[in-house]
């Protein structure tokens, strides 16, 4: 290899790592402000449905959590669309810019007691502009930085999605342990809640900013300009035309998602109330349990999306399919069960462990499913439509149970949703391999 040739790769891998932390930080800070509301959901219950026992306004809110889900599968399909045919770096722009005016509109929103009805219509309208937000964010930046990413190294760069993705939630949990250790319990649940909130949306603007000075993908790039001199298909770019050509691929990514979705958001999201509610461990030692495992977590997800670059993607699959299927019930069981804050801990972490083997490279391999044409909208379209009808219902589904006195059955339910995404593992064929992606983005 000759000088200037290893000059010029070392110039081109330092331009993928700018780009794909410029990316991950746009990515970071939007999930920091879907998972704020889920993070400090116990303090602001009260102040948007007033009454009740605790589990009912859980519900409440859990409620609205949900319906900000069934806007991601618009986000999915209108950003998706617009990435593909109007480009990556632009989509994103557009996607932040509305995860900020969500949040900021979350922070002035006053309470029940002062307006009434119209409060809980406002959190709702926020959750919903949020939901398009995300929606279209993750079609979009998994696409992004699958095609930014130095070739045999896809895993890797892809997996930082979901550290950013946890990253944000851990920011989410960090400012609420500063504030918890900073206000009375009497502040937090009056106003200190809506620190969060203006935090996200004044760092939403900055990443707005910052996003616009990132590359656009060579892959968009050349598509766009192939279309463009051929006229060939060129109006398909995005479109759910176009997307229907391509059944198996669609109903492969429902398929690969459904378990995951249900299990990452039954760890992440609803375990904080679960160990609180009926483990009977305090708020803040919850707090500090879901912070730790949730950093390992985080820490996990490059190094098994590395190890899938190696070994393929499907084995990481198949490992979190039987895994979860088999030891979820035994776990959440177990979690039910213990006060003890290391014991719940480590209970949590080995779930995480199991679910990394989804979430590291769920980007990649729905990416890899896909022509670049449709690629964002291929990729964001049935994976919002599935986490919205799983993912975002599952808190909802386990207070429900809870309420009903029939918890246990909803450890059941996830253990399901484990198994018929392990049939879709059992049955695909490996997509790093076959080395897709580039194919088809030559054949174009």
């Amino acid at each position: 290899m000759t000088t200037g040739t290893a000059d010029a790769k070392r110039v081109s891998e330092r331009r993928v790592i700018g780009n794909v932390l410029r990316g991950s930080l746009g990515n970071l800070i939007e999930w920091y402000d879907w998972y704020a509301y889920a993070a400090f959901t116990t303090y602001f219950a009260k102040a948007f449905f007033p009454g009740g026992d605790a589990t009912a306004q859980f519900l409440n809110t859990a409620a609205v959590f949900a319906v900000g889900f069934l806007m991601r599968p618009l986000g999915g399909w209108l950003l998706g669309r617009f990435a593909d045919r109007f480009g990556r770096r632009t989509a994103l722009v557009a996607s932040v810019s509305m995860m900020a005016f969500g949040s900021l509109l979350i922070a002035v929103t006053p309470g029940y007691a002062t307006i009434g009805v119209a409060a809980p219509i406002l959190l709702v309208l926020a959750r919903l502009l949020q939901g398009l937000s995300v929606g279209g964010e993750y079609s979009t930046s998994a696409t992004y930085l699958s095609e930014v990413a130095t070739p045999g190294k896809r895993g890797f760069y892809s997996s930082f999605q979901y550290v950013t993705l946890v990253g944000g939630q851990l920011l989410a949990l960090g400012l609420q342990l500063i504030l918890q250790n900073v206000l009375t319990e009497a502040q937090m649940n009056s106003w200190g809640w809506r620190i969060a909130f203006v935090v996200g949306a004044v760092a939403a603007v900055a990443v707005m900013w910052l996003r616009r000075s990132m590359d656009e993908s060579e892959s968009y790039e050349r598509a766009s300009e192939g279309g463009a001199a051929t006229g060939k298909n060129a109006g398909e770019r995005g479109t759910v035309r176009a997307l229907v050509k391509y059944p198996k691929e669609v109903l492969l990514v429902v398929g690969l998602t459904l378990g995951g979705t249900v299990a990452f958001y039954t760890y992440a999201t609803y375990s904080q109330k679960f160990l609180e509610v009926t483990s009977g461990i305090p708020r803040k030692t919850v707090t500090w349990i879901l912070f730790f495992a949730l950093l390992a977590f985080a820490i996990l997800q490059p190094i098994a999306g590395r190890l899938s670059d190696r070994i393929g993607r499907r084995p990481m699959l198949i490992f979190f399919g039987v895994a979860g299927t088999l030891l979820t019930v035994p776990i959440m069981t177990l979690m039910a069960g213990t006060k003890n804050p290391f014991v719940a801990f480590l209970l949590m972490l080995g779930a995480l462990v199991i679910v990394t083997g989804y979430t590291s490279i769920n980007a990649i391999v729905k990416a890899e499913l896909f022509p670049t044409k449709i690629r964002a909208i291929g990729v964001g379209l049935p994976y919002a439509l599935t986490v919205a009808i799983f993912g975002g219902t599952a808190e909802l589904i386990a207070q429900a149970l809870k309420k009903a006195g029939h918890e246990t059955v909803f450890f059941w339910y996830v253990a399901g949703c484990i198994l018929v995404s392990l049939i879709v593992y059992g049955t695909m064929r490996e997509t790093s391999k076959s080395s897709e992606l580039e194919k088809k983005a030559e054949a174009e």
